[in-house]
């Protein structure tokens, strides 16, 4: 097709925020870095490389993710430990935050509840920015590897991808048919993966993370959370995943407890803010 003649003009046109962040119900961070000071460890899982496993995170505490023995990426998904249809929404929490979270950024739920579910309150790698490739650390814009996507470019069956990991570790922690299992799977926080879109084409990339042994991005549960992660077999994703080619270490999932008086004033969201702030509007539009 022919190039307009008004299309300098129509590319100039500035951006506008689709959903400006002010507005958003902002974390009180002060009040968790005191309280993480208090708190004391009550559990802990090492999540072996091309596997993944699972731990709980009670409401009012902290989940530590740290990098162990080498540089690693980890696929997380958080559900609402006691309703499972409740999960990470990261399509939105990418639309309110952006494509990479640190600090301060929170963790969003999925509809009709949409709510914060967790906030970052620690990120050694917020030193990163974004590079000159347009690249940066903790992506909500990937989905996670997996065995379809895989076929579809015509590589081999690979189950140690971490959809699978992801699956086989909610159906062993809840004691769900592989089947139920994977419907609940879903798109991931990619801890400690560096990633963008190349500005020529627009494609997805990754690169290799500069997490380092003894990083580590810490959480705090905004609501009683089942954290379940895989320890991707691309390892530090510096040159492909679902295969065996890649060095992959394990990594620590670390839960902390606050001490009680430590979070006075806190409480967690309502599990729907859109029907308890607009009356009868959500079943009205259901019933519709």
């Amino acid at each position: 097709m022919t190039e307009p003649e008004d299309a300098g003009t129509r590319r100039k046109v500035k951006p506008v925020i689709c959903y400006p962040p002010e507005t958003l119900p902002h974390p009180d961070l002060s009040l968790y870095n005191t309280a993480r000071e208090t708190a004391v460890k009550i559990g802990e899982v090492i999540v072996a490389p091309r596997d993944a496993a699972s731990i709980e995170v009670p409401a009012g505490h902290f989940l530590k993710i740290t990098s162990i023995e080498g540089p690693q990426v980890g696929d997380l998904n958080l559900f609402n430990s006691g309703n499972l249809s409740e999960r990470f929404f990261s399509g939105k929490t990418r639309a309110l935050h952006g494509t990479h979270v640190t600090t301060g950024d929170r963790l969003w739920s999925c509809f009709p509840y949409l709510r914060p579910i967790a906030t970052v309150t620690t990120d050694t790698l917020d030193w990163y920015g974004i590079d000159e490739f347009g690249g940066s650390v903790h992506d909500v814009i990937g989905t996670r590897c997996d065995p379809y996507t895989a076929r579809a470019l015509g590589g081999p069956d690979y189950h140690h991808c971490c959809h699978s990991n992801l699956t086989r570790a909610l159906a062993d922690t809840r004691r769900l048919p592989m089947p139920d299992a994977e419907r609940l799977v879903h798109d991931v926080l990619n801890v400690f993966m560096c990633t963008g879109f190349t500005r020529d084409t627009g494609q997805y990339f990754m690169k290799a993370s500069p997490v380092r042994p003894g990083d580590y991005l810490e959480l705090f549960a905004e609501i009683d959370l089942l954290a379940v992660m895989s320890a991707c077999p691309g390892g530090d994703c510096s040159s492909e995943h679902s295969s065996d080619t890649a060095a992959c270490y394990p990594m620590l999932m670390e839960v902390y407890r606050p001490a009680d008086e430590s979070l006075q004033g806190w409480r967690s969201p309502p599990e729907n803010p859109y029907d308890r702030s607009h009356g009868r509007a959500a079943s009205n539009a259901a019933a519709d």
